[in-house]
């Protein structure tokens, strides 16, 4: 018996497909696996099965689970500080407030760790919106910690990092979660610590092995035909305003790669990324890893203070890069399920209660969760189950 319901994948491609008649999407790609069986989906003539993404924060979970493989060679670990690494980033200070003057500081109660860099409690990233700009975040405003998402950045990671080591943090290590900078300090954290520049290692340890083989931090020449162009929408009118041109800020080669933002792919790379968590055949990471970076590791205090807004982690936790939800709350949000999404138009969740792992793709940047798109692939991925 099939897995899927041939009806109801039928219904999965005209939901995307009317969103991209009305104009609110170029196009997407889709993509569903489950006990064996696969479905790829195309709405849309701007873009086809194979087309390269910009797929932007889901660059995170990657980099945890590159992180995670140095962990089980015993390279790194979880709760020793970073300091051998990173010296940088030694003895820190953190702001009494984080709206407060970048010199009314007290000392850190501990170093950084890993565990706080996966689970973005390493007390510096993105602080809940303000209309005024704290003196925090205009320090770091080179150093692009908080988005729109990027490749790279203009420094190498050794400029980058001593920069990062000048400022102080915004809070404590290990009280709450910031989203975003603990995948950027990741990045360099697994340059130094493999020897090697960031999109090589991910290469040997975490492409190759599962056949990624569309997913790099920029797009080479010969497959820019396959690179899409990414969309902002206006705030006030909706419409869409080209964000990357397809021989935009992607087509070269960073020197310094985005580990929050930066990697592009495509639906089967994704697809390939996802079912890892479901069957570790390929020897990249062992189930007990899988098992610990997907549990939740927030606590209920430090899910009140902290989310995208609030009541964020009402229904879900964070584990090491991803997501994980923690309550049923719709069709969809299942306990259990867990991944992450990209601000540039993309989203991706494996849920092994239902062996499934969907992708879905797109070029109009959105936040994920309160995107029309995302939340009909999401519920016609569900209802197609058999």
């Amino acid at each position: 018996m099939s897995r899927f319901v041939r009806h109801r994948l039928d219904r999965l491609h005209h939901a995307l497909a009317r969103h991209v008649d009305s104009g609110l999407i170029p196009g997407a790609v889709t993509a569903l696996s489950s006990r064996g069986e696969t479905h790829i989906d195309v709405a849309g003539e701007a873009v086809r099965r194979d087309s390269i993404f910009r797929i932007s924060s889901m660059t995170k979970p990657i980099v945890a689970v590159g992180a995670m493989v140095l962990v089980e060679e015993c390279v790194l670990r979880l709760d020793e500080p970073l300091t051998e690494w990173l010296p940088e980033l030694a003895n820190p200070k953190v702001l009494r407030d984080p709206a407060g003057p970048l010199d009314d500081t007290v000392p850190a109660e501990r170093e950084i760790t890993l565990r706080d860099l996966l689970t973005f409690r390493n007390g510096f990233g993105m602080l809940p919106f303000s209309p005024e700009v704290h003196p925090i975040q205009e320090a770091a405003a080179e150093l692009n910690p908080f988005g729109p998402p990027l490749p790279k950045t203009t420094l190498t990671a050794d400029q980058w990092l001593a920069k990062l080591g000048e400022l102080p943090l915004m809070h404590q290590p290990g009280t709450r979660w910031l989203y975003n900078t603990g995948s950027e300090i990741l990045g360099a954290l697994l340059i130094r610590a493999s020897g090697q520049d960031l999109e090589s290692f991910l290469t040997d340890r975490v492409f190759t092995p599962l056949g990624m083989t569309d997913t790099a931090f920029s797009v080479p020449a010969d497959k820019l035909d396959r690179f899409t162009v990414s969309y902002m929408p206006d705030q006030q009118t909706g419409e869409l305003n080209v964000y990357d041109e397809v021989e935009g800020a992607w087509s070269r080669p960073p020197v310094f790669p985005s580990a929050a933002a930066g990697l592009v792919s495509t639906a089967e790379d994704v697809l390939a990324f996802g079912r890892l968590f479901l069957d570790p055949a390929s020897d990249v990471l062992s189930r007990a890893t899988i098992t610990t970076m997907t549990a939740d590791h927030l606590t209920p205090e430090q899910k009140a203070v902290s989310g995208f807004y609030p009541g964020y982690f009402d229904n879900r936790g964070w584990g090491f890069g991803v997501a994980v939800t923690t309550r049923r709350d719709s069709i969809y949000e299942t306990p259990g399920r867990f991944g992450w999404d990209g601000g540039l138009g993309t989203s991706w969740a494996t849920d092994p209660d239902e062996d499934l792992v969907g992708v879905l793709l797109t070029q109009r940047a959105d936040f994920p969760l309160l995107s029309k798109p995302y939340q009909d692939f999401w519920t016609s991925a569900y209802q197609a189950l058999a």
